[in-house]
């Protein structure tokens, strides 16, 4: 079975960290934006393997928005 799960990737000086906001302490990181995509589709997978269909349901049914703000600052 297939799911969509929001994933939020950062980088930085040290290469690329992932999340995903739905499944609390899933998390990876990367040298690369491919490495720590491949990483976190694992870490994802690995996750959703150890909760039951009800668990995987309620976890996967949070509505998740971004968006870009711009602020001022002084």
């Amino acid at each position: 079975m297939s799911y969509k799960v929001n994933v939020v990737i950062e980088k930085s000086e040290y290469g690329y960290y992932a999340y995903c906001p739905e499944l609390e302490g899933c998390q990876t990181q990367g040298d690369s934006l491919e490495e720590v995509l491949s990483n976190i589709k694992e870490a994802i997978g690995l996750y959703l393997e150890t909760l039951s269909k009800d668990e995987i349901k309620t976890f996967l049914s949070k509505e998740i928005l971004t968006t870009s703000l711009e602020v001022r600052v002084g």
